[in-house]
């Protein structure tokens, strides 16, 4: 059986498709800087590897580029679109909807659209790859796997907001969290790796775009960064990430912003791209700070504290760590902010090896030294294997 898994971030698309049950990976990709300078598409099979810089203005034109791949004659690895079963997606907000993977039909379309609003960058791109998909892959199923799933189990006192009871008891306004299919994915991997009694309190961080970080006992989530929507806790490409609320009333009140303006400023005009002034990808911060601009290098310094700060309050909440896992597309590749991260940390018995962290990792990487009680792994993130896997046991 062949499914094709789609991921729809804010800026990128990765793909992949698999031989199920087998695992088997018959091609992957990624189509990455959607809507901003140089966007490239990548396509990887067992005989083809292909990489363009294209121009990409949305969601939309990249999986079209993504399906042209797929059935290009040379290249390609379908001849028809029917080979393909089923086509799981990763949609990042399901509410209180959905704690489980779901076949798509209108009413989980509806949902998926009445929660735009609260993830702007993410339920919108995600909901036009089920109608790319739908419309391309008329034979195959849709199946809906939602980053909210994981964190179900936090108990009370960490998804409650400090409201009146009332907005959770008749508006569900709570935390959810976010990245959930990649900080289960990562988390169950380092349990495996370490043996699970050295691996009972693990802080995974998922470093791109977006940003989360996630306390992890026995397996499951207790506590994560993301809230209600995608815009809270850690510093992000384009998104602020915690911010004193008042700075809104005051933007409103006292600088004459309408409330989707500020909107649009704390998702789309800040972040590194704010504090840098142009720049969100951190490829192309690192590049700059190394130059000497003085904005590009305090952004990596205020991205590495603010993750530090989380670090401390979950290491407290958890009565210790036994394990840090870096992953996604910036804690899998930077070098400079994993070691900003975890500097002076030697109080909570982290200790990194500054050598063995040199590495753009493509497995899973210890980066610890022989003296460090805590455990640092870099784990590449998957999932898109996650999404497969949950994708198939569901339809059969």
């Amino acid at each position: 059986m062949k499914i094709l898994i789609i991921n729809s971030g804010s800026s990128s698309i990765k793909y992949q498709l698999f031989k199920m049950p087998e695992e088997e990976v018959i091609c992957s990709g990624l189509v990455e800087r959607i809507g901003l300078t140089n966007p490239e598409v990548h396509y990887k099979s067992k005989d083809h590897k292909i990489d363009r810089v294209c121009m990409i203005t949305n969601h939309k034109e990249g999986l079209e580029k993504v399906v042209k791949f797929l059935l290009d004659e040379e290249s390609g690895v379908i001849k028809s679109t029917s080979e393909i079963a089923a086509v799981g997606h990763r949609v990042v907000h399901g509410g209180d909807a959905f704690s489980d993977t779901v076949l798509v039909d209108e009413k989980v379309k509806a949902k998926i659209k009445e929660l735009f609003s609260l993830a702007p960058q993410h339920n919108p791109a995600n909901y036009e790859g089920i109608i790319v998909a739908e419309n391309i892959f008329p034979d195959a199923k849709q199946i809906a796997v939602f980053d909210t799933a994981f964190h179900q189990t936090m108990p009370v006192q960490a998804y409650k907001y400090a409201i009146p009871n009332k907005f959770l008891e008749e508006h569900n306004i709570r935390k959810f969290g976010f990245h959930g299919t990649s900080h289960k994915y990562v988390a169950k991997i380092a349990r495996t790796h370490l043996g699970e009694e050295q691996s009972k309190k693990i802080i995974t961080i998922h470093l791109g775009g977006g940003c989360s970080i996630t306390a992890v006992k026995d397996g499951k989530s207790v506590d994560t960064s993301l809230g209600f929507g995608p815009n809270e806790g850690l510093i992000m490409g384009s998104r602020s990430g915690a911010i004193d609320n008042s700075i809104i009333f005051y933007l409103v009140n006292n600088l004459g912003y309408e409330l989707n303006d500020v909107n649009a400023l704390l998702q789309n005009e800040s972040g590194m791209i704010g504090l840098t002034g142009c720049l969100s990808d951190y490829r192309d911060i690192e590049a700059e700070a190394i130059k000497g601009d003085e904005k590009c290098q305090l952004a990596l310094e205020m991205s590495a504290y603010r993750i530090r700060h989380y670090l401390g309050g979950y290491i407290a909440n958890l009565n210790g760590v036994d394990a840090i896992v870096f992953t996604a597309g910036v804690g899998e590749n930077s070098i400079v902010l994993r070691k900003m991260v975890c500097e002076n940390l030697d109080f909570f018995g982290i200790d990194m090896d500054v050598q063995k962290n040199d590495v753009k990792a493509r497995k899973l990487t210890e980066i610890h030294s022989e003296n460090s009680k805590v455990k640092l792994l870099i784990i590449p993130t998957n999932e898109e294997l996650e999404i497969a896997k949950q994708s198939f046991e569901l339809i059969n």
